[in-house]
C-alpha cells in the first residue's frame, strides 16, 4: 500500500509531458487523458484516506534513502481527506472549463498551454499534502507558483497580466522567505525532515525556536491570505477565467492553511504564537467581511469571503486543541468544495449576462432557475445555516472556543457570530440583487464577448477611428464588450442563455459534494477527530517515518 503514495504527483507528471509532446492535436484524446489522470488521482486519494484511517500513517522513502537524505511521503488521515477533496474539485473544474472552452484556446498556440499547466498544479497540491519534509513542501509550492502563473493569465490580456505579476511578486517573496526559514532550520536542527524535526527542535533553545515558527507561519499565511497579508488576492482572482479562479480561489489558500496545521501539531506544539494568530484569525474575519458588504461586483464579494472564511480555519489552528484542530479541518474541506462551487456559479452568470455587477444584473430566479438553485444552496452553506456543513464546522470550532475560556477565544467565537451573519447578509443581498429582483434596463443581450485571444484593455489611443469588422470571419480580434454572433476563430467566449451542459454538471456534482458533507455528517466529523487526535498526538506520524 505504501508504494501507491507518490502516485498522486507522479501521475499528473508524468501525463504532462506526454500532453507536451502531443501538443494542441488531437483534441479529444487530450481531453479523455486528462479526465482519465484526474479520475484515477481521485481514486488514489480515496484509497490512501481510507488505508490511513486504517492502518495509521503510510510513508515512503523514495531511492530507499533514509531521511534526513532522502524524499519522505508521507499519507496521514489529514493529508488523506485534503488529497481527495482537492482531486475530486479539480475534476469537476476540469469538466467546467472544457464545457467553457479554455482547453481550445491551445489550438492556436505552439503547443498545448491549459491541460499540461492545469496537470502540474494538480501534481503541485499533491506534493505540499504528501511533503514529510520542508524542502519538499517548498518545491510543492513552487510547482504552484509555475503553474498558477500560466493558468492566470491565460489570454495574455493586459489586466490578467498585472494581477498575474502582483501575485508572482508576492509568491516569491515568500518563496524566498521560506527559503530562509528552511535553512535556519536546517542550521539549528540538522535535517528537514518533520519527523526528525518533531523530535529535535524541542531541544533548541526557545527563541531560535520561536523565531523559526514565526518566519514559517509568515509564509504560510500569506500563501493563505490570512489578514494583513491578504491585500493581493482580491485583485489577483477575480481577472482570472472562472474555472482558475474558481480553484485558486477554493483550493490553493488552504494549501496554506494545510501548511500551518501540519507544523504548528507536529513541529510546534504548544506554540508561544497562540494569541497572535487569534488575532489574525480575528482580524481576518473582521476586516474580510467587511470588504465583502462593500463590493458590488460578485467575484470581488466572493474574494473577500474567502479571507474573512480563511479566519475561521486559523482559529481552530490557534486554539490548538483537539476539538479545534477537528473543526478546523472539516472546515477546510467545506470551504474548499463551497467557496470552489460559488466561483463556479459566479463564471456560469458572467457565462449567460456578461458580467459579474451586481448592479447589472436581475431576474435570474425566474429566467434561470436551475442557476438560482446552484447558488442558493452553496451560499447558505457558506452563511453556516444549519444542518449545513458549514454550519457543522462552525458549531465545531465555536464549541472548541467556549470550552477553551480564555478572553481571545470568546472574543473569536463573538467574531466567527458575527461574521456568519454578515456571510449571510452578503448572501442575501446578492440573491435580492442578481436573482430577485427584476432585471434593470440595459442588461446585456446574448452574444456579449466575454474573452478574446487579443483582448486588452491598456486604455491607450491608438488614433484609428476606421470602423473594422469583426466577428466571426472578419479576421480580426473581437474585443470583449462586442455584441457578435459568434466567436474569433473559437478563440473567443461569449454570452449565451443556453449553458453548456458539462459546466452545469460540473457546478451541480460540486453542490452535492458540499451536501454530501451534511449527509455523512457524523462520520466526517468521527473521521476528523480521529485525524485531530493523530496529529496531536504526532507519535504515530513519527513512528512511520522512523519506523520506531
Amino acid at each position: 500500500m505504501n508504494a501507491l503514495v507518490p502516485l498522486p504527483v507522479v501521475l499528473p507528471l508524468c501525463v504532462t509531458g506526454l500532453k507536451l509532446a502531443i501538443g494542441p492535436r488531437l483534441h479529444r484524446f487530450q481531453r479523455f487523458i486528462s479526465l482519465a489522470v484526474l479520475g484515477a488521482v481521485l481514486v488514489l486519494s480515496v484509497v490512501l484516506m481510507v488505508a490511513a484511517d486504517r492502518h495509521g500513517p503510510l510513508s515512503v522513502h523514495l531511492g530507499d534513502f533514509a531521511p534526513p537524505v532522502g524524499i519522505t511521503l508521507v499519507a496521514d488521515r489529514l493529508a488523506g481527506l485534503m488529497l481527495t477533496v482537492s482531486s475530486a474539485v479539480t475534476l469537476l473544474v476540469l469538466v467546467y472549463s472544457l464545457g467553457q472552452g479554455m482547453a481550445d484556446r491551445d489550438d492556436q498556440a505552439p503547443v498545448g498551454v491549459f491541460h499540461p499547466a492545469y496537470l502540474i498544479l494538480v501534481a503541485g497540491v499533491s506534493c505540499t499534502f504528501l511533503a514529510g519534509d520542508l524542502v519538499n513542501l517548498y518545491v510543492g509550492f513552487e510547482i504552484m507558483l509555475v503553474a498558477s502563473f500560466v493558468l492566470l493569465t491565460i489570454g495574455g490580456t493586459a489586466t490578467r497580466i498585472r494581477a498575474g505579476s502582483t501575485y508572482v511578486i508576492i509568491s516569491l517573496f515568500s518563496s524566498v522567505l521560506f527559503l530562509v526559514a528552511i535553512a535556519m532550520t536546517y542550521a539549528v536542527a540538522g535535517t528537514v525532515n518533520f519527523a526528525q524535526l518533531a523530535q529535535r527542535l524541542q531541544e533548541v533553545p526557545l527563541g531560535v525556536r520561536t523565531l523559526l515558527e514565526a518566519m514559517l507561519l509568515t509564509v504560510f499565511a500569506i500563501k493563505a491570505a490570512v489578514f494583513p497579508l491578504a491585500a493581493w488576492l482580491p485583485d489577483s482572482y477575480p481577472t482570472a477565467p472562472a474555472p482558475v479562479t474558481a480553484v485558486f480561489a477554493g483550493l490553493l489558500t488552504k494549501v496554506g492553511v494545510y501548511s500551518m496545521l501540519r507544523t504548528q501539531t507536529l513541529l510546534f506544539p504548544g506554540h508561544r504564537l497562540g494569541d497572535l494568530l487569534m488575532l489574525a484569525a480575528l482580524a481576518s474575519m473582521a476586516v474580510g467581511i467587511l470588504g465583502a458588504v462593500a463590493q458590488t461586483d460578485l467575484k470581488r464579494v466572493l474574494s473577500f469571503t474567502l479571507i474573512s472564511h480563511i479566519g475561521y480555519m486559523v482559529f481552530g489552528i490557534a486554539l490548538a486543541g483537539r476539538g479545534s484542530i477537528g473543526g478546523a479541518i472539516v472546515y477546510v474541506a467545506h470551504h474548499i468544495t463551497v467557496q470552489t462551487t460559488l466561483f463556479l456559479v459566479a463564471g456560469l452568470i458572467e457565462r449567460r449576462d456578461g458580467t459579474t455587477e451586481l448592479t447589472r444584473l436581475g431576474g435570474l430566479a425566474k429566467t434561470a432557475p436551475l442557476l438560482a438553485v446552484l447558488f442558493f444552496v452553496p451560499a447558505m452553506n457558506l452563511a453556516g445555516i444549519p444542518p449545513l456543513s458549514g454550519f457543522i464546522g462552525k458549531l465545531g470550532l465555536m464549541r472548541a472556543g467556549v470550552a477553551d475560556g480564555g478572553g481571545w477565544a470568546w472574543a473569536l467565537v463573538a467574531g466567527s457570530a458575527a461574521t456568519s451573519l454578515l456571510t449571510l447578509y452578503v448572501m442575501a443581498k446578492v440573491w435580492n440583487l442578481a436573482f430577485w429582483r427584476d432585471a434593470p434596463p440595459g442588461a446585456e443581450e446574448e452574444g456579449v464577448v466575454l474573452e478574446s485571444a487579443e483582448d486588452d484593455d491598456t486604455g491607450e489611443d491608438t488614433g484609428d477611428e476606421e470602423e473594422r469588422p469583426t466577428g466571426s470571419g472578419s479576421g480580426l480580434p473581437v474585443p470583449a464588450g462586442a455584441v457578435v454572433s459568434a466567436g474569433f476563430l473559437g478563440q473567443s467566449i461569449t454570452t449565451t442563455k443556453h449553458l453548456p451542459w458539462p459546466m452545469l454538471v460540473a457546478t451541480g456534482a460540486a453542490v452535492a459534494l458540499g451536501l454530501s458533507y451534511t449527509v455523512l455528517g457524523g462520520p466526517l466529523t468521527t473521521f476528523t477527530q480521529a485525524a485531530a487526535t493523530e496529529l496531536l498526538a504526532r507519535t504515530p506520524y513519527i513512528e512511520a517515518v522512523l519506523g520506531r
